[in-house]
């Protein structure tokens, strides 16, 4: 109150407050106060929970429609041509060799083998040979031909390939022309002008190409000119 008449009159007049401005200000101050609290508290940082994720296909846009179903028919047409792997399929005939094994095995009948097998092959795959079987005439090194039949145990057999039965044995020239898908490398060694490395090339090249598809064939074989060829080609059959 001194420091207030010190004051001169217009500025007591100015800045002095009666009770009840006192009061109605205070009022104000405390609304205003509340009204900044509120404020405050409903703009303070929530946690916030994450929606579920339901299964279900990923919505489409409208425009992909189209594209999304023609990539699933093209999807099920390329599974329907797809070839599925098969348990024990038989083997391509282009990489066997059937063969037919008889004679005094196990197991006689018709077998498959892959290419570059051998008449001991031929023997296992039947069981083996019966006790007692005398294969002392078995070349059991020798490479198979496809359809080729193996005897085991019969004494002067001679291998038998496709149509072997059609123009006498292959096992002399004599008896008829030699069989170039049935016959060994002591056969072919006897045709004149064949010696045992080029009779080996005849039975590898028959080996590899699973058998002759004709006489002229004998042309691709390493070591037969067309002079060599002329004079097989009478003494020879498939």
């Amino acid at each position: 109150m001194a420091v207030r008449e010190r004051l001169p009159v217009w500025a007591q007049l100015r800045f002095g407050l009666a009770p009840r401005s006192l009061a109605a200000l205070s009022v104000v101050l405390v609304i205003a106060a509340g009204f900044a609290v509120h404020h405050f508290w409903a703009g303070r940082p929530q946690s916030v929970r994450a929606p579920d994720v339901v299964d279900g296909p990923a919505p489409t846009p409208p425009g992909a429609k189209s594209a999304s179903g023609s990539g699933s028919e093209r999807g099920a047409s390329a599974q329907a041509t797809t070839p599925r792997p098969v348990a024990n399929a038989v083997p391509s005939p282009a990489g066997v060799l059937v063969v037919d094994v008889a004679g005094k095995v196990l197991r006689p009948g018709i077998y498959r083998l892959p290419i570059g097998s051998r008449v001991a092959d031929a023997l296992t795959a039947a069981g083996g040979s019966r006790e007692g079987a005398d294969l002392t005439g078995l070349n059991r090194a020798r490479l198979l031909t496809d359809g080729e039949q193996v005897l085991a145990g019969v004494p002067g057999a001679a291998p038998a390939g496709p149509g072997a039965g059609t123009s006498g044995g292959a096992g002399s020239g004599s008896s008829g022309p030699v069989s170039l898908n049935s016959a060994s490398v002591e056969q072919l060694d006897g045709l004149p002008g064949v010696g045992p490395v080029l009779a080996q090339h005849i039975v590898d090249y028959r080996a590899q190409h699973g058998g002759f598809r004709s006489v002229d064939e004998l042309r691709e074989v390493n070591g037969i000119g067309e002079r060599r060829f002329n004079d097989l080609q009478p003494l020879v059959r498939l």
